[in-house]
């Protein structure tokens, strides 16, 4: 590294969460989510933590996620969790990736494509109950089981659907996932009347591993939750039976790399939108929007921690800078920043960003930088 800003990521957190996560599942295999980048942790360093971790196969968005994961030597099961264009199939079964159907016409191109390639190819077929984003319409699904069941060259080895809102706590939440769960079951029962049977059945992302035991099956795709994070304040309950909890497994790291000394009247940084009440020693650390610190945070009221103690900014984000108000506490270059993790007894998390920002934790951790380098620690 050449900049003194970093992301420590924990293998021992990730660990630990895979652990939790199959307590709660019991036989269930885990499929650990690593797309957009690992959750913000980077993918291939994410992705060998949890095969290390005991995940028993990963998931990515996209095809160029997929390959690049290959490319890096790792050669756990992959599935690709969306239907891709079909001029891309032939490039994603040479990478030994499991294709997912979502229409008709593609698993007529998958089967044209396998057929083609040669060899016997693992697809997963996708049954929309009710998301409308992709997966094949439950009336049809048969049809487009058959197309994948009859070729030669692809086995049905999975079946699966997404949650929508199994996060959600309210009555009308709950029914509704309670409803996917039903529309896909029969789906499967009509499946299984015609002889066809695939042996990997997966519902449950990180709310429903959480909040839905009912839709456990025999495979679970978490993503959030494997990063120490929960989906919803209310899901904590599943853990507190268990006496569990998560563990956070990045924090994002700085060391200050210039002061000055500001006096009443000043108004730092871009924009001179914050006066100076007293005279304050401002701290330069090199980390921006561009590196995934949203510059709404500065409205918010942010802060960061420096050895241990709060200091909020003192000036809108830059795009490779933050200024801090120190006021006359000694701070010096080279001491610790701490953007997101522990200092001392303090502590920043992804939700306090995302409380901050009004978003969701999802969005703050996808959206660090790739710039910022990712360091694997224990």
């Amino acid at each position: 590294m050449h900049r003194p800003a970093w992301a420590e990521i924990s293998a021992s957190a990730l660990a630990h969460n895979i652990a939790v996560v199959r307590d709660l599942l019991g036989a269930t295999q885990v499929c650990a989510v690593v797309k957009a980048n690992g959750y913000g942790h980077g993918a291939v360093l994410a992705a060998r933590a949890m095969v290390a971790g005991g995940a028993d196969c990963l998931a990515v968005a996209i095809i160029d996620e997929g390959i690049e994961l290959r490319d890096a030597g790792i050669d756990a099961p992959i599935l690709l969790l969306s239907e891709i264009p079909s001029d891309t199939i032939r490039a994603a079964l040479e990478s030994d990736l499991m294709l997912t159907i979502g229409s008709l016409e593609g698993a007529r191109a998958a089967a044209t494509a396998a057929a083609e390639l040669g060899g016997v190819h693992r697809v997963h077929l996708k049954v929309d109950t009710g998301m409308l984003r992709q997966g094949v319409n439950p009336r049809e699904t048969l049809r487009a089981a058959r197309i994948l069941h009859d070729c030669p060259a692809l086995e049905l080895e999975g079946i699966f659907t997404h949650f929508s809102v199994a996060d959600g706590d309210d009555d009308a939440d709950q029914a509704f996932t309670a409803r996917q769960v039903d529309i896909f079951n029969r789906v499967r029962g009509e499946l299984r009347q015609h002889g066809i049977d695939p042996p990997s059945v997966h519902l449950a992302n990180s709310a429903g591993v959480l909040g839905h035991p009912a839709s456990h099956a025999t495979l679970a795709r978490p993503g959030l939750v494997l990063y120490g994070y929960l989906p919803a304040p209310w899901l904590a309950r599943a853990l507190a039976e268990r006496g569990a909890s998560l563990r956070p497994a990045l924090s994002l790291r700085a060391q200050v790399v210039a002061t000055r000394r500001g006096e009443v009247g000043d108004r730092p940084s871009y924009g001179r939108h914050r006066e100076l009440s007293a005279p304050s020693t401002i701290a330069t650390v090199p980390f921006g929007y561009a590196d995934g610190y949203p510059r709404r945070l500065f409205d918010a009221g942010a802060y960061v921690l420096i050895n241990g103690r709060r200091y909020p900014l003192a000036g809108m984000v830059t795009m490779d800078q933050l200024l801090i108000n120190c006021g006359d506490d000694e701070v010096a270059v080279g001491d610790d920043v701490v953007l997101l993790g522990v200092s001392g007894d303090e502590s920043l998390s992804a939700e306090d960003w995302a409380e901050w920002g009004q978003t969701v934790t999802w969005e703050v951790l996808c959206g660090i930088g790739a710039r910022v380098p990712r360091v694997l620690v224990e």
